[in-house]
Order: C-alpha cells, then structure tokens, then sequence
C-alpha cells in the first residue's frame, strides 16, 4: 500500500514537471542600470552623468526607454587603473562655491566666467527655492586653472571687452549646457528619427512645426522627443523651468537646431518612412434616383379626355356669353 501511494506521488510529480516546462537559465550577461550601478560604486547621480559623458556604456533594454549594462562592461571598468577611485574622480561635479575653490578665485569672478562660456556646465538642479544650480566637472576645472593661457582671467582686472559683454547681460551657461546635453542625446540614438527627436527636444513646437511640415512626420517624431532631465512632473513649476532650459533662445542657436533637423528628418524619411493610417475609404453617395418622365405621346393628337374637356369648356363659354348679351325693348318691336 506504501508502494502505491510512493509510486502515485512520483508519477504525480514527473507530469507537473513536464507541464512546467524546461527551466530557462538565468542570462547574467546584461544588468540593469541601478545593479550596475552598485557594482561599480557609484551614487545613481554619478551612474547618470558618467552616461551622459559616454564614460559607461549602455544599450537599449527590453521595454520603452529602459537602459541596461553589459557585464562585460563592467568588468572592463572594474579592470580599470585605479577603480573605482578613478572612475568616481572623472563623474566629480561640482557647484559654484567648491569650483571657485578649485581654481582660486571669487564666485562672483567663478560665475562670471561661467556666464562668458569659459566654463561649461555638465549639469544643473534645482534648489529648495527653484533657483538654477549649475554643476561643472572637477576636471575640467583644473584643466582650466592649469592653463597658463587663462591666468589674466583668473586674476586681476577683467579684460575690457568681456566686461562689456557681461555689462549686456550675457550668460551662455544654458546655451552650453544644452550644446553637451544634445551631443549626449545624439551619441544614445541608434535610429534616424530617435536623432531627428534628440534635436527637436530643444525647439518650440511652432519651430518644429515650421520645418515638419507634414503632420504624420510631425506626429512621428514626436514621440522621439526627449524630456528635459529631472525626472519632475511635466505640469510642476520644476519642470516648467527646465522646459525652458532646454529651449534655444537665441536665433543663431536656433537657426542652426533647424537647419539640422531639416536634414536629420530627410534622413529618417529615407531610412524608413512614418506609419501612415491607411486611405480612408468613405462610402460614394449615388445622386438620388430621377423621377420617371411620363411617356412620350406619338404625335400631338390630343387624347379622348382632353377632347372631352375642351368641348366641356367651350360649352359653357357659350352660356356665359348668351347669358351676358343685351335683350332687345319691346318698343323697339315694328
């Protein structure tokens, strides 16, 4: 009795597992980017921008918009000299305060020469009072301060002409900003429209609209846009400011945004061309039936009942007639 109930859980497993199919091996070859960046000892702040950079590469993942890290990729930067101190120094950015640290100077003297678009900013954020906080690379600023060449402008009075394109109220900081986010986006496009998209994201839609002048294109490339980063609610006050961040203001920028979108999208039409809804196939309204003329008469004899009708109305014509004539006087009578 044993050995039956034995050999009935045994059948009863072997035929669950048959139903439950092969197991599928797990594929360790790809990581997602949060896991890659626990690997590689980076705050995701950090991860994001040594993307941007190009230092960490990543391919699309499976769904819309997902990134993910080869393995491969990571052991090459874990194999790197120095790691991770190297590669954490190289993502080090810094604010206005600490970069005026760096090179030695004022924030006022820092900020100016972030305005004249001798600095480049990497990144920016908002604060707590959605002022713009602009973050630069640590290297690049020692580079810079490095520089003999950039001494004068380190010390001592500012030269005359940069005074007076500050006195006009320059400031490139978001105009260089938006110049490195938009190699960034182009370097990630691997299609003709995802690169069309990339530089429409820094045009007003009525630009846009401007250059694409078919709506099934226009509608296309819309959804290759990109939003500006932040990752803030598209209707909050936050991501209203980085909209117009990300937004060329100037006309010479936004010329250039134009001419190349104009040739980015010919490209993309060539590579493949937008979906299209098909023809529509509205029914065709025959003209209403004509009304069915009467029969044509052989000749123009007039039928027995118009005979009869107009003897009828000449009868009594001649009634009215006998009845409306003057009777002779009786004198008159010889």
């Amino acid at each position: 009795m044993s050995r039956q109930r034995t050999t009935t859980t045994q059948r009863t497993v072997t035929a669950f597992d048959l139903e439950a199919g092969p197991v599928v091996a797990k594929d360790d070859s790809w990581v997602t980017t949060g896991g890659a960046a626990r690997e590689l000892g980076l705050r995701r702040a950090e991860f994001d921008l040594a993307v941007r950079l190009g230092r960490i590469r990543t391919e699309p993942g499976g769904s819309a918009g997902e990134r993910r890290v080869a393995r491969a990729e990571i052991e090459r930067l874990r194999a790197g000299p120095g790691f991770p101190e190297t590669l954490r120094r190289s993502v080090h950015a810094v604010g206005t305060a600490e970069g005026a640290a760096l090179l030695g100077v004022a924030k006022s003297r820092f900020a100016r020469l972030a305005r004249l678009g001798l600095l480049v900013p990497v990144a920016f954020h908002l604060n707590r009072y959605r002022a713009v906080v602009w973050l630069y690379l640590a290297d690049e600023l020692r580079l810079f301060g490095d520089d003999g060449k950039n001494a004068p402008l380190l010390t001592g009075r500012m030269p005359e002409g940069l005074r007076g394109l500050l006195d006009s109220g320059i400031d490139l900081r978001p105009r260089n900003w938006r110049s490195r986010h938009l190699g960034f986006l182009l370097r990630e496009a691997e299609d003709p429209w995802a690169r069309a998209g990339a530089v429409a994201s820094f045009l007003d839609p009525p630009h846009v609209t401007q250059v694409v002048r078919d709506p099934y294109d226009r509608s296309h490339l819309d959804g290759f846009r990109r939003r500006p980063p932040g990752g803030a609610h598209p209707d909050s006050p936050g991501a209203q400011i980085a909209a117009d961040l990300m937004t060329a203001q100037d006309p010479d920028e936004i010329a250039w945004l134009r001419a190349d979108l104009t040739r980015l999208v010919d490209e993309a039409r060539a590579h493949r061309p937008a979906p299209r809804p098909p023809a529509s196939r509205r029914p065709v309204l025959s003209p209403p039936p004509a009304r069915p003329a009467a029969p044509a008469r052989p000749d123009d004899t007039p039928t027995a009942t118009d005979r009869a009708g107009r003897r009828g109305l000449l009868a009594r014509l001649r009634h009215r007639t006998r009845r409306a004539a003057p009777r002779p006087s009786a004198g008159g009578a010889r």
